[in-house]
């Protein structure tokens, strides 16, 4: 049974600026190798298909990089990366 993973109020409100959804997060921690980060967080990566443009340039992959913590009932996503490529 996995833990439910909630966006912080600070990660939701770079939904759209940073161009990632709560899906690709979630499947980015679900999916993807953890690794230790700053502060005693955690990371991982997923890339996706993207085939889009995005601030006006074409781009066919998208990576997801969510940074989190692990607490005893929930994943708390802290923050996303996402790069574009």
């Amino acid at each position: 049974m996995s833990k439910p993973i909630r966006l912080s109020a600070h990660a939701s409100g770079y939904l759209q600026r940073r161009g990632f959804s709560a899906e690709e997060v979630e499947a980015a921690i679900q999916g993807a190798p953890w690794r230790d980060a700053r502060l005693g967080r955690k990371e991982c990566e997923m890339d996706f298909k993207f085939d889009r443009q995005w601030n006006g340039r074409w781009y066919p992959m998208k990576r997801v990089r969510p940074v989190f913590v692990e607490e005893k009932l929930e994943i708390l996503v802290v923050t996303v990366y996402t790069y574009f490529f």
